[in-house]
């Protein structure tokens, strides 16, 4: 019954979308993040090795040759391509009727960041209790690092997003040229990492790739990028210059991680993975009249205003789900995991595990895809201080940055969390004016200092 009113009220909404708007951005958002859970279910493949032991296989390592596969599963370029997109409208439209930007910040992040304090403290309690019972510690650390993983690109997209109305303002002054510039940064980054060894630079390729791909939306909402076939002309040259730069130049075939590997893609991205997202750009532009016109069917509408409304919630829990349906695994007596990661019988259990860890991921979203939907929308007379709103923005970042980086279980000390490490989300959305402490606030009938 509740999954039918959920399917109700999504097609209510669905039903009432404004015609001006563009129903593919919404559906290559959700197609990308359902590529994205997929692509973690398959990458990690733990078994017990021949001394009993549970290994941390990955397939990447394992199976060389499913590297290749990663130009389709690494779709994050996407999310920043329609993340430009819609920040763009959303953004024009707020300086259009003189809105301030801490308004504009607040509706554009808060949704974004809600879903994420109910899963640092689950498992931040998690890692408490586990330390308290005596559970080994590097134990700990491994399940709370693997389920909290997806955070990394929230720290990103969170300051992606705050820099767009100087990125549109770029935009406006020097269209294409921006994104040129942009490019030049990165490879740059590249070259002063790879050809000179400087360390530690290439982290700048965070802002330098991910905003040019973000550029890259702003292009698309207004028609500046070829659509049609003149996309896949585009697709196709980039993919060209994808393979001349993995396959004869430096980088890497994968565009994620893999183990032992002396460069990554990703971590920090290259300018590889830059040239991957423009490859997606002219496929996705390609394939665009085409989406559009099977997004009049409503069911498929629906289906992706529903996905929609839960996104971030299924992407924050997904490999939560993961982890504990591998701990139940485990507890059965290491059933499904004696199998080699790569043969044949380990590809053909693939359905039943990936029904198993949709089994268990539905209830998490049951329960917590309503901190998605809102919690404190704030609506202010004055703007918040910009030197607030920076503060409140950098502990965000770094509490999601370090959270993916270091963990928020500790090695060390009574507890086994870092609590600085899970607070400083919290911290942060209060001081940008939303959020669980914000709300406390004004349950108690005050506002903290400022607003």
């Amino acid at each position: 019954m509740k999954n039918m009113a959920l399917w109700s009220k999504a097609k209510s909404m669905a039903e009432q979308t404004p015609p001006e708007r563009n129903r593919y951005v919404d559906f290559l958002r959700a197609l990308s993040i359902l590529a994205v859970v997929i692509g973690h279910w398959l990458v990690a493949a733990p078994y017990i090795g021949s001394d009993g032991e549970v290994v941390g296989g990955h397939l990447l390592g394992i199976l060389p040759w499913t590297q290749r596969l990663t130009w389709g599963f690494q779709v994050m370029p996407i999310f920043f391509l329609v993340g430009g997109y819609s920040n763009g409208v959303s953004w024009a439209s707020t300086r259009d009727r003189n809105g301030h930007y801490s308004e504009w910040f607040a509706s554009r992040i808060q949704r974004l960041i809600n879903p994420v304090f109910p899963v640092l403290l689950v498992w931040a309690v998690f890692a408490f209790v586990a330390t308290q019972i005596g559970m080994a510690r590097e134990t700990v650390r491994m399940a709370v690092s693997l389920a909290l993983v997806p955070v990394w690109f929230l720290a990103v997209y969170l300051l992606v997003t705050a820099l767009a109305p100087l990125t549109w303002n770029l935009w406006e002054k020097l269209g294409w040229g921006s994104w040129a510039l942009l490019v030049a940064g990165a490879a740059a980054i590249d070259w002063l990492t790879l050809a000179q060894g400087v360390a530690y630079v290439n982290y700048l390729n965070f802002l330098f790739v991910w905003v040019g791909i973000h550029q890259l939306g702003y292009a698309w909402q207004q028609g500046r990028i070829p659509r049609g076939g003149q996309g896949a002309l585009v697709a196709l040259g980039a993919g060209m210059v994808l393979i001349a730069l993995t396959v004869f130049g430096p980088y890497p075939i994968a565009m994620i991680g893999v183990p032992g590997a002396e460069i990554t893609n990703s971590m920090p991205p290259t300018l590889a993975l830059m040239v991957l997202g423009v490859t997606q750009t002219g496929l996705v532009l390609a394939l665009e009249p085409w989406g559009r016109k099977l997004l009049d069917n409503i069911t498929l509408w629906t289906a992706t205003v529903l996905m929609n409304g839960m996104i971030m919630t299924v992407y924050l829990w997904h490999l939560t789900s993961y982890v504990l349906v591998m701990v139940l695994a485990w507890l059965a007596g290491g059933i499904g995991l004696r199998m080699a990661p790569g043969s044949s019988e380990w590809w053909w259990s693939r359905p039943v595990w990936f029904a198993l860890y949709i089994a268990i991921l539905l209830p998490l979203i049951a329960t917590f895809a309503r901190y998605e939907r809102g919690m404190g929308a704030a609506t202010r007379e004055t703007p918040v201080p910009h030197l607030r709103l920076v503060i409140g923005m950098v502990a965000i970042c770094v509490g999601l940055a370090m959270t993916a980086a270091i963990s928020i279980a500790s090695p060390e000390g009574v507890t086994g969390v870092r609590l600085w490490v899970v607070a400083l989300p919290f911290i942060g959305a209060a001081l940008v004016g939303f959020g669980p402490v914000y709300d406390r606030f004004k349950r108690l009938g005050r506002k903290p200092s400022g607003t």
